[in-house]
């Protein structure tokens, strides 16, 4: 399921190599929403993976953008404990006066992202005291 949004870029950082394998990059949307004649103000933070890192190489602080993002979750348990994990996994990054993009020979949808192995650090019993992110 796709899902998108528009705000100002407030934080964009750099580019980190988790694993050989692996990079992320993650940024912040502020949005701003009028109800009832009260603005609600959210912070929004988003991560870009693989080679999708790239396409906010285009952009600065202050750029009012449209995110096209999917939501991503997993489980992770380590000694016996349980956690969960949420993501805003942004797959298209444009100005927002751009709006959608023309047609893209009918795929609106991102490729699917390799699965998440054991000994990529991401598993339990990888022998890293970290979170996996």
């Amino acid at each position: 399921m796709s899902f998108e949004i528009t705000g100002n870029v407030i934080v964009i950082d750099n580019v980190q190599q988790i694993t050989d394998t692996f990079k992320k990059r993650e940024f912040v949307i502020e949005t701003n929403e009028n109800k009832n004649g009260t603005v609600f103000t959210e912070v929004i933070k988003f991560q870009t993976i693989q080679d999708r890192c790239a396409i906010l190489d285009a952009f600065k602080l202050g750029d009012s953008v449209t995110v096209s993002f999917n939501i991503k979750g997993r489980k992770w348990e380590k000694e016996g404990k349980v956690n969960y994990f949420t993501n805003l996994e942004a797959w298209r990054v444009v100005p927002a006066s751009q709006g959608q993009p023309a047609d893209q020979g009918g795929n609106d949808f991102p490729p699917a992202a390799p699965p998440i192995t054991a000994g990529d650090g991401f598993g339990a019993g990888d022998g890293d005291d970290d979170l996996p992110f």
